[in-house]
């Protein structure tokens, strides 16, 4: 049987806490490190990410904590007393720098940048990767339905299909990524966002007939009743009782909100349905469907000209069907003061070393232009470079920028806090400045990364000692 649990500092992998021993035997553990979180390429071969997960992951680290079971349960996996009594005390207090939640982000630049003693920067790295890389692919995921949709509502409908209690976390980085509403419940009532729900067929199946069961339900829920009409025969039986029950609501001045289709050729259906209910003047009544859609389908629907109103997306958006994770890593970049670098055989792994800040500029036309990875105390950038080809570079002194990475946490506070709706907010303005050409599914067109030259110079530097050492 599966214990209950309350959060605690366990919530880690076992190696980062085999490691913090480490460091601690070594006498390590006042050592200043400074770790990048970042990923190597966008989700479902799209142009762009959307940044989710961070007020969940501080608001965690403030009470990432070992309770006094938990340390008797480290001292039976052979954990030392001396490293066990280090942990009693356990607090991160290092200082945290991100992007803000909702920020359009890319490939290969630090989102997170964590900097304090080696011990604690490496016991919340499973923590980062673990929530903003699930958040980061289903909001990600969102959008780009939300985009297909092209403005007409889009509920999230997963909860039910969900990897267990992730699908709270999923609910919420599917309204930041665009989602109108959800089906979930307890996701709304935690992050204060808009919930909505039909019926399924065992509401009608446990009525005589159709007909009884619509009447019942609009009764019950006249204001914002939807109807489900695919549960025995959609245009023959389940649209007729809903028009019939419509009018029926027409004449106690109310008004039926929709009518939902499960199953089926959805712009078959849906073009009969909005013929049927337009003979019947209920130009009002709107058509939400649901069922295995995400972006291509719902792309391609529209592209049939189906007059579907609403959007009910489970499966495929919860899950992020199409891609199961995103490929976010945390790695050292800075120890005591001194640039590190991890050296791969594919030049596309290698890190960019140093304490760094991410600069985006923007063209004359206000849009994204191209994001820079600068050295902490860089200033009067001219050009930034291609981080793998030597020749290539782009001008940037008469552009204007901001800076990416701001404060959000230090001294144990949380140094920044925006609502759900504020988050969202953001992240549609961000969106609108992104140009159209990173958002189409099909070859999107890459958006540029680059690098200043003295961390080309840096890197360089550092891959060539490197290499020296090995001979």
């Amino acid at each position: 049987m599966l214990k209950s649990f309350d959060f605690s500092a366990l919530y880690t992998d076992f190696y980062e806490l085999t490691m913090a021993q480490g460091y601690f035997l070594t006498n390590k553990k006042e050592d200043i490190a400074t770790f990048d979180y970042f990923f190597r390429s966008n989700p479902f071969n799209g142009g762009y990410t959307v940044f989710a997960g961070l007020g969940d992951f501080l608001n965690l680290i403030k009470d990432f904590r070992f309770t006094d079971e938990n340390l008797i349960y480290l001292e039976k996996q052979g954990f030392l007393k001396d490293f066990i009594s280090y942990l009693k005390d356990f607090k991160f207090r290092g200082e945290i720098l991100s992007c803000r939640e909702g920020e359009i982000v890319f490939p290969n630049e630090p989102l997170i940048r964590v900097s304090g003693n080696i011990i604690e920067c490496q016991l919340i790295e499973t923590l980062i990767l673990n929530i903003i890389n699930f958040q980061s692919l289903i909001a990600t995921k969102t959008s780009r339905i939300v985009y297909a949709a092209e403005g007409k509502p889009v509920i999230d409908f997963g909860l039910r299909r969900a990897q267990g209690f992730a699908g709270i976390m999923a609910t919420k980085a599917s309204i930041i990524g665009g989602a109108a509403a959800t089906s979930n419940t307890l996701a709304g009532y935690l992050y204060d966002i808009p919930v909505k729900g039909t019926h399924a067929h065992s509401w009608v199946q446990s009525f005589a007939n159709e007909y009884l069961a619509f009447r019942s339900f609009v009764e019950n829920f006249p204001e914002n009743a939807i109807l489900l009409i695919d549960t025995y025969d959609t245009l023959n039986s389940g649209l007729p009782n809903a028009i019939k029950v419509a009018k029926e609501m027409e004449r106690k001045n109310l008004k039926l909100k929709g009518v939902r289709l499960d199953s089926g050729d959805f712009s078959y259906f849906s073009k009969k349905v909005r013929e049927r209910l337009d003979q019947n003047n209920l130009g009002y009544v709107k058509i939400l469907v649901s069922n295995q859609l995400d972006e291509y389908t719902i792309q391609s629907l529209n592209n049939q000209n189906s007059p579907i109103d609403m959007w009910g997306v489970g499966t495929r958006l919860i899950t992020a069907y199409d891609q199961p994770a995103l490929d976010g890593v945390y790695k050292l970049s800075s120890l005591n003061g001194e640039a590190k670098i991890k050296i791969s055989e594919n030049i596309e792994k290698i890190n960019n070393p140093g304490i760094k800040k991410v600069r985006r500029y923007f063209d004359f036309n206000s849009k994204f232009f191209i994001d820079g990875i600068i050295l902490e105390k860089e200033e009067n950038i001219k050009v930034i470079k291609h981080p793998f080809d030597i020749y290539k570079k782009t001008p940037v002194d008469k552009s204007e920028y901001e800076e990416l990475l701001l404060p959000v946490y230090k001294d144990g506070e949380i140094r920044i806090n925006f609502s759900i709706k504020d988050i969202v907010e953001y992240k549609n303005k961000r969106f609108e400045t992104l140009n159209e050409e990173h958002k189409r599914f099909v070859n999107p067109h890459v958006y540029r990364v680059g690098i200043s030259k003295k961390l080309w110079e840096l890197k360089d530097t550092l891959i060539k000692r490197y290499k020296s050492n090995l001979k």
